[in-house]
């Protein structure tokens, strides 16, 4: 009799537990795999377009390590060639040559101006800076609430909304912790990378802060490969392009 007691408190004791915390980590976990490898090297072009027409364009070659590494180095314009950046977890850095030591930046400057600032364009995982708080599901789709783990990150709150089939974001609302928008990400062009990568190749942002104004990431190439740890160090920095 006891047992059998034991055995009602028990599954009604997992029966309270919200199934959406587990499930909703385990979805974000799928969403950032499938939008990179764990590690990997990709090239990608930033545009900033002001709201005259004018065009900023960027070069990028970009490598990944883990979940908190992520180093980067400008292709072209040949005004910013050989500048570098490099993040480890919220620490931020950028590399001038003939400059001297690496400056420190932080997450919501932006390195490129215009609407992506640094934390966008050095991305980590969002499961490694994000709790899932809840998850509706839609009939195509999946709205995923993010919750920051830390206050020094970019933004307080997510709002990603994910394609059921593709297990991959369409839209990112990001907002402060009072759920005001500081900007909106969409993701267009979904693309097969080879190597098992399918995701969108370009990513375009906007702002209700910065009228007018847009910014438009598009990846050009993106493939698996490991690095050293050596490589995501401020001595290392100078040598970044060394490596494609």
């Amino acid at each position: 009799m006891i047992k059998k007691i034991l055995l009602i408190f028990l599954s009604i004791a997992v029966a309270a537990v919200p199934a959406f915390a587990l499930d909703g980590k385990k979805l974000l976990e799928e969403v950032d795999r499938n939008l990179s490898p764990e590690s990997y090297e990709s090239y990608r072009k930033l545009i900033n377009i002001e709201p005259s027409g004018a065009r900023k364009e960027f070069t990028l070659f970009t490598v990944k390590k883990g979940i908190d590494k992520v180093a980067s180095v400008f292709l072209a314009p040949a005004s910013e060639k050989g500048r570098s950046t490099l993040r480890l977890g919220e620490n931020m850095w950028l590399y001038i040559p003939n400059v001297g030591k690496p400056i420190r930046i932080t997450s919501l400057q932006s390195v490129v101006g215009g609407v992506f600032n640094n934390a966008d364009i050095l991305q980590l995982d969002y499961n490694a800076e994000y709790d899932v708080e809840k998850v509706d599901e839609k009939v195509s789709e999946y709205l995923l609430y993010l919750k920051a783990k830390a206050k020094n990150v970019a933004y307080d709150k997510l709002k990603i909304w994910a394609d059921k089939g593709k297990k991959l974001p369409t839209k990112i609302e990001c907002l402060t912790e009072a759920n005001m928008l500081i900007k909106t990400l969409y993701f267009k062009d979904v693309k097969d990378f080879g190597g098992g990568i399918v995701r969108p190749a370009v990513i375009e942002t906007d702002s209700p802060l910065y009228k007018g104004y847009k910014s438009v990431m598009i990846m050009a190439k993106l493939k698996k490969k490991t690095f050293k740890d050596e490589i995501f160090t401020l001595t290392f920095m100078p040598n970044i392009e060394s490596l494609r």
